[in-house]
């Protein structure tokens, strides 16, 4: 695993490479952060649907309550990155998640879990995540040099695509095989190593900011977000994402046990194509960052999107487990490189001191449209059912994919603050 997600990069080569050694303990983390939550976030609709049968609209709720924390602390959480500490506040936050899944370990042993406390939980474990997500993104600029950031990217999202392969696979087949408890504390026991990582991460200092004036703060990150050419189009076109995809994953459990005839370890394996497409995706994000303009990498997530629900689509027709599987690799394989590519982009086209704004915004707008879709999908879900629910995602699908490509963003040849980068205009 080593080999695979540092690619090559030895001790002297970090340094050639603009990757400093302390990137190495950001990366490790993030796979660690990332397991512990793709087994959790695996599990528990898993065990909603076997131990206390949920249903579409209950699942959509419980999905719910997971994804609320980046609508309602997304912000506060950026605010907090450009003024403290980035590495204490994700440790700090890590440390959340590994006390929620503890918690959730020690009820499911005593008989006590029921779905009100695994959505309780889940909305805890959750807002540690979105400290994490908004504060590591704005950490990467202070750890490597401008021209590799597309690298550094590329590792933290193979780091990612490997826990979100690998979780949701493990998260199913312990529950499957072994019950909640084992999925739980070994989540756990990945986010508590996490948090050992983060706190020997050496963080550079930072120039003091002037007295906080948490409005005109907020006001500055969001003024510049919507206001940027290349970074509007990207955010409405996240946003239409979010929503779609968390309408049909709201509702996906349910779906897959009833017309697809899944069992727990079929469902958690459907759900690690997912991991296994971004897998691909970060693997030749730098092979086709070399062959491919800058612009085009960015579209291919959106277009895999739209492929992605037509696919799901198909299950209501020809129930199989290999074309749910492939409509989750889709949407693994083409929006990881969205992922690596924009995230880049946002870094290389923002002030220094506005990043943890500027990301904490980007996620509050986006990420904050989860809890919106995967309201959607119960209401949906329970009035009308799952395949409603495919019907409407794959819409929006649609309409994330007009947005992006009607933008300049995908005539970028470049990475802007590149030599040479133009839109082609």
């Amino acid at each position: 695993m080593s080999c695979s997600i540092h690619a090559g990069i030895t001790p002297s080569s970090r340094v050639a490479s603009g990757l400093a050694n302390g990137f190495s303990r950001l990366v490790w983390s993030n796979l660690l952060a990332q397991s512990a939550e793709q087994i959790g976030l695996a599990a528990a609709p898993i065990i909603a649907v076997f131990a206390f049968g949920a249903r579409p609209g209950e699942t959509g709720l419980l999905q719910t309550a997971q994804t609320l924390p980046f609508l309602l602390f997304a912000i506060p959480a950026g605010l907090l990155a450009d003024r403290s500490s980035r590495r204490d506040l994700m440790a700090i936050s890590e440390a959340m998640r590994a006390l929620s899944l503890v918690t959730v370990l020690v009820l499911a042993l005593a008989g006590w879990l029921t779905l009100p406390l695994l959505a309780l939980l889940g909305f805890i474990g959750a807002s540690g995540t979105v400290a994490y997500s908004v504060a590591a993104p704005s950490l990467v600029p202070a750890l490597v040099r401008a021209e590799a950031l597309g690298t550094a990217n590329r590792r933290l999202e193979l780091a990612r695509s490997i826990a979100f392969a690998t979780g949701p696979a493990l998260g199913g087949a312990l529950v499957g095989w072994i019950g909640a408890a084992a999925a739980f504390a070994i989540a756990a026991a990945f986010s508590g190593y996490a948090v050992v990582l983060l706190r020997g991460l050496g963080e550079p200092a930072r120039p003091a900011l002037p007295p906080r004036h948490l409005g005109r703060d907020l006001k500055e990150g969001a003024r510049f977000l919507f206001t940027h050419r290349l970074l509007r189009p990207v955010l409405l076109t996240a946003m239409f994402f979010n929503t779609s995809f968390f309408i049909m994953q709201a509702i996906y459990v349910p779906y897959a046990v009833d017309e697809l005839a899944l069992s727990p370890t079929g469902v958690g394996a459907t759900l690690a194509a997912y991991g296994i497409g971004m897998v691909a995706g970060a693997l030749i994000a730098a092979r086709l960052a070399a062959r491919i303009p800058f612009g085009a990498m960015v579209a291919i997530g959106p277009i895999a999107g739209v492929c992605s629900a037509f696919v799901m689509l198909l299950t209501m027709f020809v129930p199989s487990i290999a074309l749910a599987g492939l409509s989750f690799f889709l949407i693994g394989a083409g929006p990881v490189l969205w992922t690596i590519s924009t995230t880049t982009l946002r870094q290389a086209v923002t002030p220094g001191p506005l990043l943890g704004r500027v990301s904490a915004v980007m996620l509050t707008a986006t990420w904050g449209t989860r809890p919106l879709g995967a309201a959607l999908g119960a209401v949906i879900g329970a009035t009308s059912g799952a395949k409603a629910c495919l019907l409407v995602a794959t819409c929006g699908f649609l309409v994330q994919a007009v947005i992006i490509l009607a933008s300049p963003v995908p005539r970028l040849r470049r990475q802007p603050g590149t030599e040479a980068a133009d839109d082609g205009s």
